[in-house]
């Protein structure tokens, strides 16, 4: 398996030769005639699960933008390099991510938080009950399997083994493994690999069925806050801003409302929502959600959620020249949430 950064290299080159070709042929779907805006957005979805954009469709917070759903995605970073690309008008990833994809050059902007981690709703990072795994030291040479590598999972882990004093070098005879989010808890279970991310919904059914342990969470880690974030290329922002503000207050509604619901009316609704979009899908994954994880109101984003990243992604060599501003990555314009003077 080659390296984590590697692969992402790797991946971001391609992300950026793609817009490139995109931006040169005059593709995408958001170049409506005669200067209006469109109406219909591309993206990709989640087995199994409701996005909060779908969620936020269904409650009629969109007004006449309507959802095209084209497949699924694993991973974030695949996610963001799809929108960067023009394959998609909308993706969502760990902030991170979008650090690393907007330092290679892709001109996207992040307009909503969408996912994050609080008391009830994180990243935890478990082992089967037996294990002999406690502590940061007791990864090295050992499997650690997550949805996709590059992104929160793997910042998060590598956070904690440098605050446990591990070295770079030991650091990297952590092995990484990108497994589907599906997959994981099985892996586990059938010691393919040692520790496995388990976050939201798929963490609860695993802790449900027993003979797992938490090792540490990214909530005991870093406390509340959002994790990532949904983008829209720039040109497409300059196209169609009512449209992404439409979006984005949707969005931000979905949010506020999931907050304030019962849990039984959130859960029945995601339900019904699976049901009715007709994908073959085990619907038994939503019965286990609790929240967004969003920390901020309606999903507004705030400078840390990016510089938390920035600091570690700059400390461990990934980024080249001056450290991005959070304010040339974000915005909260878009977001009626937003207070005055309050959005970037």
């Amino acid at each position: 398996m080659p390296s984590t950064r590697q692969s992402l290299r790797r991946a971001l080159a391609a992300a950026v030769t793609l817009l490139a070709l995109t931006a040169a042929t005059g593709c995408g779907a958001d170049a409506a005639a005669g200067g209006r805006q469109t109406t219909q957005l591309r993206y990709q979805g989640s087995v199994g699960q409701v996005t909060l954009p779908e969620l936020a469709a269904d409650l009629g917070y969109l007004g006449d933008v309507k959802l095209k759903w084209i497949g699924n995605v694993t991973g974030g970073p695949a996610d963001i390099q799809a929108t960067a690309t023009g394959q998609t008008d909308f993706g969502g990833a760990f902030n991170g991510a979008i650090v690393k994809l907007r330092a290679a050059n892709a001109p996207i902007t992040a307009v909503v938080a969408y996912y994050g981690s609080d008391a009830q709703t994180f990243q935890g990072y478990y082992v089967r009950q037996d294990s002999p795994i406690h502590g940061p030291r007791d990864l090295i040479g050992r499997k650690v399997g997550m949805n996709t590598l590059g992104a929160h999972a793997e910042a998060v882990l590598k956070t904690w083994l440098a605050e446990g004093g591990l070295t770079p070098a030991e650091i990297a005879k952590v092995e990484l493994v990108a497994l589907p989010p599906v997959n994981i808890e099985q892996s586990l279970r059938q010691r393919r690999i040692d520790v496995a991310v388990l976050g939201g919904v798929i963490r609860d059914k695993a802790v449900a069925a027993g003979g797992v342990r938490t090792v540490f969470t990214d909530y005991e880690l870093l406390g509340a806050f959002s994790g990532g974030s949904y983008v829209f290329r720039d040109d497409f922002i300059r196209r169609n801003p009512e449209t992404v503000r439409a979006f984005v207050t949707g969005v931000g509604k979905a949010i506020e409302w999931a907050r304030t619901q019962p849990r039984e009316t959130v859960i029945a609704r995601l339900e019904s929502i699976i049901a009715k979009r007709g994908r073959n899908e085990d619907p038994s994954l939503v019965r286990y959600w609790k929240s967004s994880g969003v920390a901020g109101k309606g999903g507004l984003i705030s400078d840390r959620e990016f510089t938390t990243w920035i600091d570690w992604l700059a400390g461990a060599g990934e980024l080249k020249g001056d450290r991005p501003k959070p304010t040339d990555l974000y915005t909260n314009r878009f977001n009626e949430f937003a207070t005055a003077g309050g959005g970037a």
